[in-house]
């Protein structure tokens, strides 16, 4: 019986993991995901105007999640990653469409048009930090430093504090979509 019991806890552990991993990426059905919104402070100082930032939450034994934001560059730039110590590696990722599957996969950089907010969202562009030392909680601060580069060649580095959110789950019964 304890057995029986153990290994349907590692089954319940292991799926609300692997849940976790990918609703950090945007992938879970969207009566699953949560209100992808936050409010954040709008970082103005520094090359950039950075608004929404946010890094989902993640749970014990996780070791990636997802940071999403909307940039808008003054002046044409380029986006050439980030980093963090709340994470081990740090990538620019994106997600895409290859055939019939999503995919998702390491960027080396993002253009970030004059004038134009560019969306890193769930999805779709976003920020991977892997190799967490720790699990990221709701209602934490993470100093992330995003890597720029001008037209001119300039690189430029820009630290905003983003706040960690936890997805909030939709009830079963919401997931039904015949209501």
């Amino acid at each position: 019986m304890k057995r029986s019991r153990n290994a349907v806890t590692l089954v319940v552990e292991s799926a609300l993991v692997g849940m976790a991993l990918w609703a950090s990426v945007g992938m879970l059905p969207a009566a699953m995901a949560a209100d992808t919104k936050p409010t954040a402070e709008v970082a103005t100082q520094g090359p950039v105007k950075v608004e929404g930032a946010w890094i989902r939450a993640t749970v014990k034994g996780q070791q990636g999640t997802g940071g999403f934001m909307d940039i808008t560059a003054p002046k044409a730039m380029t986006l050439l990653g980030f980093e963090t110590p709340a994470a081990k590696h740090a990538e620019l990722h994106e997600m895409a469409m290859d055939g019939n599957v999503m995919r998702m996969r390491a960027v080396s950089a993002l253009p970030l048009p004059a004038g134009t907010t560019v969306s890193l969202k769930p999805g779709s562009y976003h920020l991977m930090l892997m190799d967490l030392p720790r699990p990221l909680s709701n209602g934490d601060s993470v100093p992330l430093t995003l890597l720029l580069k001008a037209e001119d060649g300039k690189t430029m580095r820009q630290t905003i504090s983003v706040p960690v959110k936890a997805p909030q789950m939709a009830h079963p019964h919401e997931m039904h979509s015949d209501h």
